[in-house]
């Protein structure tokens, strides 16, 4: 089959590999009709997560056909399914309690000492993000094998074309983690920092939780124009003083809950980035943090911090001090993607969430190279790049 492979920092390349095999009888091969990549694939990219070999398929977002089952699967041939990016049991500890990201048994990575150094604690299987998270195979690709398909596949209902339910993968339901996170009250007024894909379906979520009022920030215009056009109020960090601005809109009092939708690659938010971005590149320092440290001072006091944004080590100039004094809560972590998959697709469904209107590009898989380095480059015109494993490449 034909498979995006990693080679190593911004070098990723579509080469043919073995065919995925059933291994496990709760597996399930799926032929893959749409992939997208994702914002945090980008971290995979610029080489910024540990653990990644050369020849590792990427990709956690996808969906398709079942083709293959085993015996123990209750997935049936033919069936069209979208794939949860988060692996579980669905039986242990964390499982039971809906933690699904937490789970303690479908992580069989044999890199659980630099796990436990980084996290304190085992972390769930991942598809296609690194060795760390049990090194399987990633979903853009033509095929490939899910296991804990009794626990994870969402079936799609006939006459849903796939782009309205793709992001139920990932995207989707971690902005609506995020929101519920942010514990929204009525009257609220809620911030969040990055329009990208995650932070505009956090603006999204929020509005329909009951937020008052969302402020999405960011500085590139067409994404400011689609957060505008969800609902939202925006700023452009790069035209205005964000903490200023977000006092000013809240009476002096800040917002009443922040969501850093960014993560460990922030740039520009805040005069010490630039240094921040220099550690990263070093490897001093993983995690440019300036954005949630941003979120924290400009949080109200007695407030709420959503952190959806991915972070991958260690981070300096933490504002612990802000934290504590101010009483915030702090809630964040992979995404429980199975404890929401059902109720996001019912609002699909029933057209109470529009999930398509990301979409900026479509590509056939053979030039996911081409859609990684726009994503990162041009990230004003590319919002979201989708690909299809079975298109010809001169489409």
């Amino acid at each position: 089959m034909r498979a995006l492979t990693w080679h190593g920092s911004q070098d990723v390349r579509v080469e043919t590999v073995p065919d995925p095999e059933i291994f496990n009888p709760h597996d399930a091969i799926i032929k893959i009709t749409s992939t997208a990549i994702c914002g945090s694939d980008l971290h995979l990219y610029d080489g910024v997560i540990p653990a990644v070999l050369p020849g590792d398929i990427l990709g956690h977002e996808f969906m398709g056909e079942v083709v293959e089952t085993g015996s123990q699967s209750p997935l049936k041939n033919g069936q069209r399914v979208v794939v949860p990016f988060v692996i579980a049991c669905g039986h242990c500890y964390f499982c039971e309690k809906q933690q699904y990201s937490a789970c303690d048994n479908s992580n069989p990575s044999e890199k659980q000492d630099m796990t436990e150094f980084l996290f304190g604690h085992g972390v769930a299987g991942l598809f296609g993000y690194s060795q760390l998270t049990g090194g399987y195979p990633g979903g853009q690709a033509q095929y490939v094998r899910v296991p804990f398909s009794n626990v994870g596949p969402v079936e799609v209902p006939d006459g849903i074309e796939d782009e309205k339910v793709l992001f139920l993968s990932d995207i989707l339901p971690t902005g609506w983690m995020a929101a519920e996170n942010a514990e929204i009250e009525e009257g609220d007024t809620i911030a969040v920092w990055g329009c990208g894909p995650v932070g505009l379906f956090a603006i999204q979520c929020a509005l329909k939780m009951g937020a008052d009022r969302v402020i999405g920030i960011d500085n590139l215009p067409n994404r400011l124009r689609l957060a505008r056009e969800l609902g939202a109020e925006v700023v452009d960090y790069s035209q205005t003083n964000v903490a200023e601005a977000l006092m000013e809109m809240t009476g002096g009092i800040g917002p009443d809950a922040v969501i850093d939708a960014v993560g460990m690659e922030a740039h520009g938010f805040a005069p010490d980035s630039v240094l921040d971005t220099v550690k990263q590149k070093v490897g001093f320092g993983a995690d440019r943090a300036h954005a949630l440290r941003q979120a924290i001072y400009a949080c109200r006091k007695g407030g709420r911090v959503s952190m959806p944004g991915v972070y991958g080590g260690f981070a300096d100039k933490f504002p612990l001090g802000a934290l504590m004094e101010k009483g915030l809560t702090v809630r964040t972590g992979q995404t429980h993607v199975q404890r929401y998959s059902d109720k996001l697709l019912q609002m699909i469904v029933d057209g109470e969430l529009d999930t398509t209107f990301l979409i900026s590009h479509r590509l056939p898989l053979e030039k996911a190279a081409t859609g990684y380095k726009n994503f990162k480059e041009n990230a004003n015109e590319w919002t979201k790049v989708v690909l299809n494993p079975w298109a010809e490449e001169a489409q």
